[in-house]
């Protein structure tokens, strides 16, 4: 009762810094019940005057809300489907970028965390060139055989996981709340969102997971020429820093510079869309956060990303999925697009696949008559999630941030190349793989993988045999005289109902004596 306590009392302060930053001005009264409406009318009563827009008015309230509230802005705009899509778009642009803490506190934290003096660690330690809710980055230099080089050290704020953890339980109970009062909650699985919020926090809130995802980046993609991630010293990283190799680059936002320097703008926008299309759906494991001050182009012209703090995985279904959703768009194909969801087990097996593709027909046709600068293949993903909602189509989180990741890498590209070709683009990346997959080669590799799953269970059958065998009389020892709870489990079953049991006689003697009040007033 307590927790509740303290858990609304969060919350209430939070209602009451969005209300007061006017953000309750992007709820739309009219979908929303009579009851609903008069108190969003209320409470914009003591919303500020003239906040600004949309976008400024949820930045300023996250910011105030603290570090938690802003990786949930940054998150929530990948869940148009939990938001809406007018907040989601907002959300877009929330500039994580908070006031950087003492570097005094930065260095005592990397001695704490390395158990080395800083001179030892360092030959120059600089301030901090950039600061974010979670973490800063200082430029510093190491030593070494071939004289000194320049290195970015990423350092977490002081105390920021226990902050983390206690608006994370509140986010927990304010989404258990609302999946036991609403069904639409039930529907968008608000639990599991949180869940997959806190995982993602986890991860960012431990250095070296970072520092494994560029080391899985870089493997992933050491044989593409065109792009490349920095380098991790393991030798001075730890779950509260990481020490990876300096960038010394062009900001891929900078298209003028990058004229300057001779790079060609829509080469640059034809590498970025290729490298995210490759890592999705060749490898599973992608960059999930391609704004433009994560993306460098060094002197030979390569595509440089940084921050590997947030990283989309699509398992095998999920990365068939993709490519067949595309390959099919790009053909024309609208049958076998449609199957591929059923196939995945997407869209339930009751609803009809020619009504399905007659849904994607009516999406897909109309993009075959526009120009293609006009096309948006980040907008065709919305589209057809919107589209297969009508089908049941569950939530599927990791696709959903698949979407957004494309939205900003094609906003990114456009930027370079106004006129860019998304589907002529893409399709090398995803001919590809079709060829490589759904070919007679992948069709023989996939038959030889199912074999030999065959051949495990075939092989570990005495053992599973033995072991159901032993199972089987220990049951049949215990049941022997009658099935006997332990004596823990009986005593825990006489406490619950002894309680259930006060709950109850009280609950009839208050009624009770609400009857004799009644007969004899």
């Amino acid at each position: 009762m307590l927790a509740a306590i303290v858990h609304l009392s969060r919350l209430t302060r939070a209602g009451f810094v969005l209300t007061r930053e006017g953000v309750l001005a992007l709820v739309d009264p009219a979908t929303l019940p009579a009851g609903a409406r008069l108190l969003v009318r209320a409470a914009r009563l003591i919303e500020r005057r003239n906040p600004g827009g949309g976008a400024v008015r949820l930045a300023a309230a996250l910011t105030r809300l603290g570090p938690t509230y802003v990786k949930l802005g940054q998150f929530l705009a990948t869940r148009p489907d939990v938001v809406g899509v007018v907040i989601a778009r907002d959300l877009e642009t929330l500039q994580d970028k908070m006031a950087p803490f003492p570097q005094s506190e930065a260095e005592a934290a990397i001695v704490e965390a390395l158990g080395k003096p800083m001179a030892e660690l360092y030959a120059s330690f600089g301030t901090a060139v950039a600061a974010a809710s979670i973490a800063q980055v200082h430029r510093a230099e190491v030593g070494g055989a071939e004289g000194a080089r320049a290195v970015a050290v990423k350092v977490l704020r002081p105390a920021i996981e226990p902050r983390f953890q206690r608006d994370l339980d509140t986010f927990f109970f304010a989404a258990r709340l609302a999946e036991r009062h609403s069904a639409e909650a039930r529907r968008l699985r608000q639990v599991s969102a949180v869940a997959t919020f806190a995982r993602a926090v986890a991860i960012e809130l431990d250095l070296r997971l970072e520092g494994a995802a560029f080391a899985e980046l870089a493997e992933n993609t050491r044989n593409d020429p065109d792009f490349r991630v920095p380098s991790v010293d393991w030798e001075r990283t730890a779950r509260r820093v990481l020490t990876t190799e300096w960038v010394d680059g062009i900001p891929l936002s900078d298209r003028d510079a990058l004229i300057r320097a001779g790079h060609d703008p829509v080469k640059l926008a034809r590498t970025l869309i290729q490298n995210f299309l490759r890592q999705a759906i060749r490898d599973g494991f992608f960059h999930a956060d391609l704004h433009p001050g994560n993306l460098f182009v060094d002197a030979e012209g390569r595509l440089v990303a940084v921050d590997c703090g947030i990283m989309g995985r699509l398992g095998p279904k999920e990365q068939k999925f993709l490519a067949e959703i595309l390959f099919g768009f790009i053909t024309r194909d609208w049958r076998r697009t449609a199957e591929i969801h059923f196939e995945a087990g997407y869209v339930p097996p009751q609803h009809s696949i020619e009504d399905f593709a007659q849904a994607i027909r009516a999406i897909g046709e109309p993009i075959h008559d526009r120009r293609a600068d006009e096309i948006s293949m980040a907008k065709l993903l919305t589209l057809l999630f919107e589209v297969t909602a009508l089908f049941d189509m569950q939530t599927r989180p990791e696709l959903l941030l698949l979407q957004k990741t494309m939205v900003v890498a094609e906003g990114v590209a456009r930027s370079l190349d106004p006129k860019l070709d998304m589907w002529a683009v893409s399709e090398p990346v995803v001919r590809e793989w079709v060829e490589r997959h759904l070919g007679p080669v992948g069709r023989i590799e996939e038959a030889a993988a199912e074999l030999g799953g065959i051949g495990r269970l075939i092989g570990n059958a005495p053992a599973l045999l033995t072991r159901a065998a032993s199972t089987l009389e220990r049951f049949d020892e215990q049941t022997k005289d009658g099935l006997v709870l332990a004596p823990k489990t009986v005593e825990a079953i006489g406490r619950a109902e002894a309680k259930h049991w006060r709950w109850t006689a009280f609950a009839l003697w208050v009624i009770a004596g609400l009857v004799a009040i009644w007969l004899f007033r």
